[in-house]
């Protein structure tokens, strides 16, 4: 403490001041606290002070500190602090037990590079090429872009669809055994179904354990309809009636298909109060059930020859003015029209186009107009088909039904059959005019109807708009297409289609160059024949050993058996400068000669002195895929 302090002090404790004077020294007491460099009248004056700071939180006035609070708030909402801008560290991830079953793949999983291969995996199963998309998808397991459980069941579904189950099996189990994927409850009941086909019940109860015990998920209704069909088919009802018990107590609603599963097999044992007992559990169930138990009910009348009984149950069905679904309509519409019900049927069909009122209710499908189109043409109807295909319905509210390509697939299909190429024409042309993309049973429709027509030419345009829509042309059609081409005498048209198929991928298959090659050399245009075998080695298709004998054959004959050698020489290819030579010019040079800047004329990279680039042998038959340019 300073002496002035001191002395201040002892002079207030030996004579208390007045009330007025003790408050003049509380106030100066308080400016020398709070401003040291004011004025000491024991020190004398000081020199002169500086400006004083400028104090952020001092206030004349309440008024004024409430105005800067204001304007702060205004100001914080505007600009947030820098700490509200700065990103918060990431968390750490929870710890995942090691014991915990690994998940399958969520849609969320299907993006990027996963979702082009998928769909490129789904482009070769609509062109009925399975194996070149199992081939697709098995060696993307082993690429960084590993496929989804998705695109693998694609492929095994497609398997199954084309009753091909031995390799269905082996692709689940290459998938999910082998390669460490995670199969849902999709890939199971895929499995399941493909054993039942197969007769193999026991196998499949195996598979349906194997979900109990270890998989993250519980069977689905699809399961037990699978199961329970494929028990029935062996003739061990009792046990499906179990399985139905056992879904039911495991908290599984009351699955209509299930249900008719068992209801069908008690029908067909000749049980009828079984049946009855059943179709009552499923009513007192679910308020509204699949209409699909009545068709059953009805085709076993009908089979009986009991129609009246089967109509009954027919207008029990409608009495209770059920919002039927396309696919349990469409199965009415079949029972009716195959006992003759025809009446009742176009009845049904014309209430479904009225009930049709989307996107809140769909009414109708694709396939309910192709059971009616079918049903005209098989009458012999062909002006009826056409309104049929046509037909909207008439009910205030209602819309016409937005046709898509099976729709359209369906009734030119029938036109071909019945040699109405014309008619075929006009739908095609409004197919395209309406936006929609024809598909390639489509194009293989309007193909094979031109070529047994004899109209050449316009299967060639045909087949040419397909192939630049980059649609696959697989093994066994294009090698017969091809040589309808040929033994028509469509040489160069065939050889220039076959340099643009090669142009994309994936690639052509072997067998069709190896029957554009034949047909070529047999016409003695060993020039165009030499650019496809040019254009085999350099996307690496692969020339067999008989195709080898067979243009060696026809080369020798001529005396060019070098200028073959020099095409289907492998090394050459591996130079990265090589371009490829354009369709029609001659592999070899017109003086004979070798070319400027080292190049052979039959395109092999030379060195200096004459060597050529060593390569990596092809194997014979071995083709590139679309997933190694990816």
């Amino acid at each position: 403490m300073s002496l002035f302090r001191l002395l201040l002090l002892r002079s207030i404790n030996r004579d208390p001041p007045k009330p007025a004077a003790s408050l003049l020294l509380t106030h100066f007491f308080h400016n020398v606290a709070l401003n040291p460099t004011s004025e000491n009248p024991i020190q004398g004056p000081p020199t002169p002070p500086p400006p004083p700071p400028q104090r952020s939180y001092a206030f004349t006035s309440a008024e004024e500190a409430a105005a800067e609070r204001r304007r702060r708030k205004r100001r914080l909402r505007i600009e947030p602090p820098i700490h509200a801008l700065r990103a918060s560290a990431p968390s750490a991830p929870p710890t995942r037990d090691p014991n915990a079953p690994r998940l399958p793949d969520s849609t969320s999983a299907l993006v990027g590079h996963r979702l082009n291969l998928h769909n490129r995996v789904q482009s070769l199963i609509r062109a009925s090429d399975l194996d070149a998309a199992s081939l697709l998808a098995r060696s993307s397991v082993f690429s960084s872009t590993r496929p989804t459980v998705f695109t693998c069941n694609a492929i095994i579904a497609a398997m199954y669809r084309n009753k091909r189950f031995n390799e269905a099996i082996a692709l689940f189990h290459f998938f999910f055994k082998q390669s460490d994927l995670v199969p849902n409850v999709v890939s199971y009941n895929n499995l399941i179904n493909t054993h039942c086909d197969r007769g193999e019940v026991d196998i499949a109860i195996q598979v349906y354990h194997e979900i109990l015990e270890k998989a993250p998920f519980n069977p689905s209704p699809v399961t037990y309809r699978h199961l329970t069909k494929g028990l029935i088919d062996a003739g061990r009802i009792g046990e499906a009636v179990d399985l139905l018990r056992e879904m039911l107590n495991k908290g599984h609603g009351a699955d209509s298909l299930v249900f008719n599963n068992l209801i069908s097999g008690f029908l067909n044992l000749g049980n009828l109060d079984k049946a009855n007992e059943l179709f009552d559990e499923l009513k007192e169930r679910c308020l509204v059930y699949d209409g699909v138990v009545n068709a059953t009910f009805m085709e076993w009348w009908f089979n009986q020859g009991k129609d009246k009984e089967a109509m009954e149950s027919y207008k029990s069905l409608l009495d209770r003015k059920f919002k039927m679904p396309p696919p349990t309509c469409n199965t009415l519409l079949e029972v009716l029209l195959k006992h003759g019900k025809t009446k009742e049927a176009w009845t049904l069909f014309e209430d479904m186009l009225d009930n049709h009122t989307p996107p809140n209710t769909q009414a109708v499908n694709s396939d309910t107009f192709n059971i009616m189109v079918n049903e005209c043409f098989k009458l012999g109807n062909i002006e009826e088909a056409i309104k049929t295909f046509k037909k909207v319905g008439t009910k205030p509210g209602s819309k016409p039904f937005a046709m898509d390509v099976a729709g359209y697939n369906n009734i030119i299909t029938r036109f071909c059959e019945h040699g109405m190429l014309s008619e075929a024409e006009n739908f095609f042309q409004e197919l395209c005019g309406k936006s929609l993309s024809p598909d390639v049973p489509m194009y293989r429709t309007m193909i094979d109807a031109y070529l047994k027509a004899e109209r050449v030419d316009d299967a060639l345009r045909s087949f040419t708009k397909m192939v630049e829509t980059g649609l696959r042309v697989v093994a066994s059609f294009g090698t017969r297409v091809f040589s309808e081409f040929l033994k028509n005498g469509k040489n160069l048209e065939a050889a220039t289609l076959l340099t643009k198929m090669g142009e994309k991928e994936p690639k052509p298959d072997a067998s069709i160059y190896d029957v554009v090659v034949r047909g070529l050399c047999n016409a003695d245009e060993l020039d165009k024949s030499l650019d496809v075998l040019d254009q085999m080695m350099k996307y690496s298709i692969g020339v067999t050993p008989a195709l080898q004998d067979f243009v060696r054959g026809a080369f020798g004959k001529v005396g060019r058996t070098e200028e073959l050698d020099r095409v289907l020489n492998e090394n050459r290819w591996r130079f990265p400068g090589r371009q490829p030579r354009p369709f029609g010019q001659s592999p070899r040079s017109p003086s004979g000669h070798a070319e400027m800047g080292g190049w052979q004329s039959s395109g092999s990279p030379q060195m200096a002195g004459g060597q050529q680039f060593s390569g990596p042998s092809q194997m014979p038959g071995q083709q590139s895929l679309s997933w190694r340019s990816t």
